[in-house]
């Protein structure tokens, strides 16, 4: 298999200017695509503001700024992304558009090419198997935000090669990130285990046992967390949260990740969290 030096990036939302800021400083080309010109020209403006302020801060100097900013590439053109040798998905968490799109990037990339999607829950084997590559398809699934948090898991589907599995996980450790190897399977580790807690912390929010601000204070207080719950499904998007909820509950059926109404009921009013606005917190104030 082609060692990893190319990466192409789908997808112009924050996990996918995340994602290309984390590869373009890990020294890789990079080929930022999104749907639209204006869309990916964003990502590299977003990078841009993004390594200005960590030079003010003298965490860069301008220089190497530069050289990060230089091996980036934006187009609107998948095309563009047929000599990489991994491309990852970054793009809306629905396993029809992501089927999709596979299917478009198995007649693009390159035949070595690592396809590779950053979806927190859908089943990688799907995607895989809409390609006549299901051995080089994984999931590489980063936190947000990608340059900061060190955790990626890396997402074998039982079609994968073990060569597909060391390059994902070589070039995630490039990309200075502790890997961790997890089967596929709704949720991986992290999301398997965060989604209940904060599916019933709207639970007992719902139940009045406690205000959002005292069980945000009390959270952080008692087990250490940076954030309470609400703050972190206001972060995460409670549309995103629901999906992710929704996507247990199918694989797994445990009562735990059944969505509570007000969860599904707040998404339906738009109240989405930061990305609106107005989620368990307001944000136009």
């Amino acid at each position: 298999m082609t060692e990893i030096n190319r990466v192409g990036i789908v997808g112009s939302g924050i996990m996918g200017s995340g994602l290309a800021e984390v590869a373009a400083r890990a020294g890789h080309d990079v080929v930022v695509r999104s749907r639209t010109q204006d869309g990916a020209d964003g990502v590299v403006a977003g990078m841009t503001k993004n390594l200005t302020k960590q030079v003010e801060r003298e965490k860069l100097t301008a220089e190497e700024r530069d050289a990060i900013l230089d091996r980036v590439t934006a187009t609107d053109h998948l095309g563009r992304l047929a000599d990489c040798d991994l491309v990852i998905e970054s793009v809306v968490e629905d396993l029809d558009v992501k089927k999709t799109l596979f299917a478009e990037l198995e007649q693009i990339v390159k035949p070595d090419g690592i396809l590779a999607t950053n979806t927190s829950t859908l089943p990688v084997v799907e995607l895989a198997m809409v390609t006549d590559r299901p051995d080089q398809v994984c999931g590489i699934h980063f936190f947000n935000p990608a340059p900061v948090m060190k955790l990626v898991e890396v997402v074998r589907p039982i079609t994968a090669s073990d060569a597909t599995i060391a390059a994902a996980t070589s070039f995630a450790e490039r990309c200075g990130k502790d890997a961790v190897e997890v089967l596929d399977r709704a949720g991986f580790v992290v999301n398997a285990l965060l989604f209940p807690y904060l599916n019933n912390a709207v639970r007992m929010l719902e139940q009045g046992t406690a205000s959002r601000d005292d069980i945000d204070t009390a959270m952080k207080g008692g087990c250490g967390f940076p954030m309470g719950p609400f703050a972190l499904l206001d972060l995460v998007g409670l549309d995103t949260s629901l999906a992710i909820l929704d996507a247990l509950y199918d694989e797994f059926r445990d009562p735990n990740y059944a969505a509570v109404p007000s969860l599904r009921r707040m998404v339906a009013a738009g109240r989405l969290g930061r990305k609106s606005g107005l989620g368990f917190y307001d944000y136009a104030r």
